[in-house]
């Protein structure tokens, strides 16, 4: 079985726009430096925090040349591959540019609502179509279905390149079910901020997250924590964090994390439609948390 090398902080990138609505190049590069130089141990790219559903092709193939470059090997690089048709997916991966990549993000297929055995046709059909390994993402809150713990682990037995799962179903009783029964070399990922600090406790290797764009040193400080076990000091990150957490998604991601970062000077605050930045209100709050936590 591949193993897998997605541990530790990754970081659900963003893709900064001018005020035009392009993709802006310049700040994305600033934003990728300052991950590098602040405790992210891999980038996830073109993915759900990236607003990749509304990016054009020429626009993707773009930013994941630059990144690519711009990273030359320094932190393993998972970039997003996925939808609700899975010939288009497989097709994707037969043919697309993967130079440089070190594995792909698959997320359940949305709007069709599959039965759990329509799931594991899908990703293992998903896997059979690449060498590079596959990291499962499970986030019923948009996909509209829930992977259940038994059809995960029937996939990590049964392809050897599925090697993780990204894990944002906020239940922390299937995360424990999928643990307890997996194979051995499978691993969880946290795919929700607010229940990193439990899941690691668990047993999940690491997280995707979205303040991480913001905040990497600190939020990258509590998982090493917690990797040596010491617990009460990672904790005290945890709830440093706690107000952030729901601030961030309350108006949608990546409203927040933009809002967030544009505060702290490295983006432009724009989305592109159907995203729309984030309430004032909610950016005062933030702001003003930001300026409590003298980081």
């Amino acid at each position: 079985m591949a193993q897998n090398i997605f541990r530790g902080l990754g970081i659900a990138l963003v893709t900064p726009f001018n005020h035009d609505g392009s993709v802006d190049y310049d700040s994305l590069e600033r934003l990728v430096d300052y991950q590098l130089n602040n405790g992210a141990d891999f980038l996830c790219i073109l993915a759900t925090t990236g607003e990749t559903p509304c990016l054009t092709t020429e626009e993707k193939l773009n930013i994941k040349s630059k990144i690519v470059r711009q990273v030359a090997g320094r932190v393993p690089i998972l970039m997003g591959c996925g939808g609700n048709n899975t010939a288009a997916v497989v097709q994707e991966l037969r043919e697309g540019d993967f130079a440089g990549i070190d594995g792909v993000l698959s997320v359940c297929p949305y709007y069709n609502k599959p039965s759990q055995e329509g799931l594991y046709r899908h990703f293992k059909a998903i896997a059979g179509a690449t060498d590079l390994p596959v990291v499962l993402y499970n986030v019923p809150g948009r996909t509209g279905i829930l992977m259940k713990a038994e059809t995960t682990c029937r996939l990590a037995a049964d392809c050897d390149n599925i090697v993780a799962i990204k894990e944002a179903s906020g239940s922390l009783e299937l995360v424990d079910e999928i643990i307890k029964n997996k194979p051995a070399d499978f691993e969880i990922i946290s795919g929700d901020d607010a229940l990193t600090y439990p899941m690691v406790a668990c047993g999940a290797v690491g997280v995707i997250s979205v303040i991480g764009n913001a905040l990497p040193k600190e939020f990258s400080r509590m998982i090493r924590l917690e990797f040596n076990n010491e617990y009460a000091a990672a904790r005290r990150i945890h709830h440093k964090f706690t107000d952030l957490y729901s601030l961030l998604f309350v108006d949608g991601n990546p409203a927040g994390v933009k809002a967030l970062l544009h505060e702290m000077g490295f983006i432009h605050n724009v989305l592109r439609l159907p995203l729309v930045p984030t309430r004032v209100t909610t950016v005062q709050k933030m702001s003003e948390i930001l300026k409590g936590l003298k980081l």
